[in-house]
């Protein structure tokens, strides 16, 4: 009888690929630079801590949840509302019923966190 399995198990060309990316991770040293920009991370996404309808900000590392106020009626409208305005400003991101996601690549630079938490922050601004 022959074996049996799925196309992308052991399959060659994706460990080579897995192997590679291992070896990029570790050559740029890239979970490292993402661990030493955590606190700018967190000071700036803190930072919209008293934008209109902010309930709550959570991070860790370099991920981030900004919990937003529900709309009477209509949860998870104002996020998705904050998402639409993100992607047509140029910014992708996530949200989860009325929390926006956010995990930046580890390449991030200072600079783009910056410009990541200001289209947010502008978001929200136009959330009504």
């Amino acid at each position: 009888m022959p074996f049996h399995g799925y196309t992308y198990s052991g399959h060659p060309a994706a460990c080579a690929a897995g192997l590679a990316t291992m070896d990029i991770y570790a050559e740029e040293d890239l979970l490292t630079r993402a661990a030493g920009l955590a606190e700018y991370w967190q000071e700036a996404l803190h930072s919209l801590k008293e934008m209109p309808y902010v309930v709550d900000i959570r991070n860790l590392g370099l991920v981030g949840a900004v919990e937003l106020a529900p709309r009477t009626g209509a949860p998870a409208s104002r996020a998705y509302d904050v998402f639409v305005d993100c992607v047509r400003k140029g910014l992708l991101i996530r949200v989860t019923g009325d929390i926006v996601a956010l995990s930046p690549p580890l390449i991030v630079e200072e600079h783009q966190i910056y410009t990541i938490v200001s289209m947010l922050g502008d978001a929200l601004k136009r959330a009504a």
